[in-house]
């Protein structure tokens, strides 16, 4: 089936669920975002660029740009990360503290809360930046030079985020930080501000899908790397849902509490769907549909 006509299915599929849910309301600015929006781009390793709905509007990339980070960190130094963080699902809240703490300080997985805070202490170590080199990465795959944080969204996160900073000082007291608490709280709030579209998101992640292989050709990741991440998006992109997301969906995908989720189909394309009102999983219950659709429809699939 041709992608228009999957991607036509995934909008009808979407359609009863959008609005279902509430936004993520313990991020005050998010909260107010309307709920009542949805929106899909589809881009392929050749090239095309496939939307329906409010693919054009740009959102809170939040969680989503933990892959980008961890890509970085992996692309700079390989496998070192992993001598902090684990790769395994977590089966818990994504902001667990309770876990970190019987874990010793290792978090489970790079993609909850405490797993990106230590990649992001590493990207600030590797980089003096972390959160601009996020930003370099995000603008050059996209090709939008305007592609920035939202300082409002940053703010709001910063002053509501207790459990974040508890988080940090607890890893640091595993000697699992690297640079000062606050700056990596700084940096890890920042990034999560990023603010991007569905059809910016899935250009931003056609590396993903090309082994590696940057919008300009250039290599970020070897094709072994790129392979781990992937997996690692299948096996934890979705906090404690992933096994039904990858049951329902059968995708590496990265999930972000801002409504967006991205998924990734080797040698094919990348997919980003967006719908702020979120499911009990803290994953947007309209994406979720859409990108249930999407693969049914298509031979989009790793399965």
């Amino acid at each position: 089936m041709e992608i228009e006509e999957a991607l036509r299915r995934a909008y009808e599929a979407a359609a009863p669920e959008v609005g279902r849910g509430r936004p993520a309301e313990y991020i005050p600015s998010l909260a107010s975002v309307d709920p009542d929006q949805f929106g899909m781009a589809v881009a392929s390793v050749d090239g095309g660029v496939h939307v329906v709905g409010d693919a054009d509007t740009r959102f809170s990339v939040q969680s989503i740009s933990k892959v980008f980070t961890l890509a970085l960190v992996v692309a700079a130094e390989d496998a070192r990360i992993w001598e902090r963080v684990s790769r395994e699902p977590s089966g818990g809240p994504f902001n667990s503290l309770l876990q970190l703490d019987q874990e010793l300080g290792r978090p489970r997985n790079p993609f909850i809360n405490a797993g990106a805070l230590v990649v992001t202490d590493r990207l600030q170590s590797l980089t003096g930046g972390a959160s601009v080199a996020l930003r370099d990465l995000m603008r050059e795959e996209s090709g939008r030079a305007d592609v920035d944080w939202d300082p409002v969204v940053a703010k709001s996160e910063l002053e509501a985020g207790h459990r974040t900073s508890a988080m940090a000082h607890l890893l640091a007291s595993y000697d699992n930080l690297e640079n000062p608490v606050d700056q990596v709280i700084d940096q890890y709030v920042t990034q999560c501000a990023l603010s991007m579209t569905c059809r910016e998101l899935a250009l931003a992640g056609l590396f993903l899908a090309r082994d590696g292989v940057r919008a300009d050709g250039s290599r970020l990741l070897s094709a072994r790397q790129t392979k781990r991440i992937n997996a690692v998006m299948l096996t934890c992109g979705t906090y404690d849902s992933a096994g039904d997301f990858a049951y329902r969906v059968g995708l590496p995908a990265k999930s972000g509490v801002g409504g967006g989720i991205l998924a990734v189909i080797p040698d094919r394309g990348v997919a980003c769907v967006w719908s702020p009102a979120l499911g009990p999983s803290g994953s947007s219950a309209a994406g979720l549909a859409a990108l249930d659709a999407f693969t049914t429809y298509s031979d989009w699939t790793v399965f």
